[in-house]
Parts: structure tokens; C-alpha cells; sequence
């Protein structure tokens, strides 16, 4: 199944959020039967990073955006382990600081757009300011329309300069998450995650899944898309997910660069090297 050509909101389309199952898991029935499937994109996600650090001619930015539990930690973990840290960086925005909220609401995020040759995953990213910002009735829609455009703005730029972006709004139901919300109660390992925030900021589901809605028809576009993955089954969202980054990097073209030096010197220095070793060890028995 081509989960890029399912799940992607449509540029100039109106989302719906309630068309769309959460529960969603394709042709497989469960963790067990989709295993294989994931390791194999995990392991092409891992050679195509290296491909990308080492080509330096792209960048790829990848957005997580959810509602509380919806798996944003969980993707990060079991879908971007895969890559190599040395090439990957892995970015959380919180509330802004005093001196990020003197200044205009992209200030705090430009500086953390990958280079080339880098993967940047945004676990929340500059979104915030059109979801959380709406919800608390901080910006009116007015400010938030004014905002979609600078975004779209700015996406298109990283564009412009070769970078991918790939945008994912992991989608749970309201049911999933309290039930997720009791598993963290449940396991001492997690309760450090609970927050007082999560209860009541659930009593304004309605009005973030209407924020999201409104966000994502509004900036989901050809250069940045965004895709609605079905993440009641935190196994399934890890394969669509993959399969899906995996696909838009391999879909670059990209190759190993050729040696920047005359392999045939280096060959002649290295040979000579090795019989200068030998030579040295001889005399030493």
C-alpha cells in the first residue's frame, strides 16, 4: 500500500479529521506481522542517511505534530532511531522563552533548519503558534491566517535551498488517549510524563482538532506536505511513517560523490606504506 498517496492532506483540499480512521492498519493485523516490513525500512532509512551525509547536495526536515499522547516521543524512538546521530538532530519546542517571544514567532526555528547533508526532526515545531497560540485565544484567526502564509513562506524557502520536508500529524482518538493517559499511571517508568496539562487541555479537543484542521488544509503544499497518519496502533504509525520518508529520500536520486583525490596515488602510498611496515617488522624479529 502506498501510504504517501493515502494519507497526504491534499494542497487546497479541507480536512476532515473525523473521515479519517485513527485505527487504521492496513493489510497487516498486528506488531508481529508487520515487523519485517518496518526493519526493512528502517534499514533503508539508515543507508539512505548515508547517502544524504555524504552527497551533501539535500537536507530533509521532518515535523511531528499530535495531540498529547499521540506517539510523537514513540516515532522519534522506534522510526528515526534508525539513523546515524552523527548525521541527525533531533529538535523539541516548548513554550517560548522570554527573548524567543520578543521576536517574531520563526525566529526560535530557522536556526534549527538542517544543513545540508542532515536530517532535522521537529518533535512540535514553529505549528505551535497556530495550535496552542489559537486554542488559548493568544492570536485570533485573523493573526493565524497572516501566520499560515509566513509559514508556507518559509517552507517553501528550505525548499527552494534543497531541503525535503515531510510533515506528520499522528492522529489518535479521544478513547486512545485517555487509555494512554491510564498506561502512564500505571507504569512507574512513565509517570514522570504526566502532567495536570493533559486533563485539562483534553477538555479542548474539539478546538485543537479544529485548529489542526484548519492548519494543515491551510499549508499542506506541493513543496511541504503534510501527511495524517493513523496512530492508534503506534506499530502501524511507525510503518507508515517510514515507509513514507523512505520513500521521499530514495525518490532524490541521490549517490556516493566521487573521491576528491587520485586513487591511484593513494594506492601507490598505501602499498608503500604496507611494505615499509613489513620491512619495519622484519628487522625487529
Amino acid at each position: 500500500m502506498d501510504f504517501r498517496n493515502k494519507f497526504i492532506v491534499k494542497p487546497d483540499g479541507k480536512l476532515r479529521l473525523k473521515e479519517i480512521d485513527p485505527a487504521f492498519k492496513g493489510q497487516h493485523e498486528s506488531r508481529e506481522t508487520a515487523a519485517p516490513e518496518l526493519e526493512k525500512y528502517r534499514q533503508q532509512l539508515l543507508e539512505l542517511q548515508a547517502l544524504l551525509y555524504a552527497e551533501k547536495k539535500h537536507a530533509i526536515l521532518i515535523v511531528l505534530q499530535g495531540l498529547d499522547a499521540s506517539g510523537k516521543d514513540g516515532t522519534v524512538k522506534h522510526v528515526f532511531g534508525a539513523f546515524n546521530p552523527q548525521g541527525a538532530n533531533v529538535i523539541s519546542f516548548k513554550q517560548p522563552t522570554p527573548v524567543e517571544k520578543n521576536h517574531d514567532f520563526l525566529w526560535r526555528v530557522h536556526p534549527h533548519a538542517p544543513e545540508k547533508g542532515w536530517v532535522a526532526i521537529f518533535n512540535r515545531s514553529h505549528y505551535e503558534d497556530v495550535l496552542i497560540a489559537r486554542v488559548h485565544k493568544l492570536v485570533d484567526k485573523a493573526i493565524c491566517a497572516a501566520r499560515y502564509e509566513l509559514i508556507r513562506s518559509f517552507e517553501r524557502g528550505l525548499r527552494d535551498d534543497g531541503t525535503t520536508i515531510l510533515k506528520f500529524f499522528l492522529h489518535i482518538s479521544k478513547e486512545e488517549q485517555l487509555a494512554r493517559f491510564g498506561k502512564r499511571l500505571d507504569d512507574p517508568l512513565r509517570n514522570w510524563k504526566i502532567s495536570e496539562a493533559d486533563y485539562s487541555e483534553r477538555q479542548l479537543w474539539d478546538d485543537y482538532v479544529k485548529a489542526f484542521e484548519d492548519a494543515l488544509s491551510a499549508t499542506s503544499t506541493g513543496e511541504a506536505p503534510w501527511y495524517v497518519i493513523p496512530s492508534n496502533h503506534k506499530w502501524f504509525r511507525d510503518l507508515a511513517v517510514s515507509q513514507i520518508v523512505a520513500g521521499a529520500m530514495e525518490e532524490l536520486g541521490m549517490e556516493f560523490p566521487a573521491p576528491s583525490v587520485d586513487l591511484s596515488v593513494i594506492r601507490r602510498k598505501y602499498h608503500a606504506a604496507l611494505a615499509e611496515e613489513g620491512g619495519r617488522n622484519g628487522k625487529q624479529k
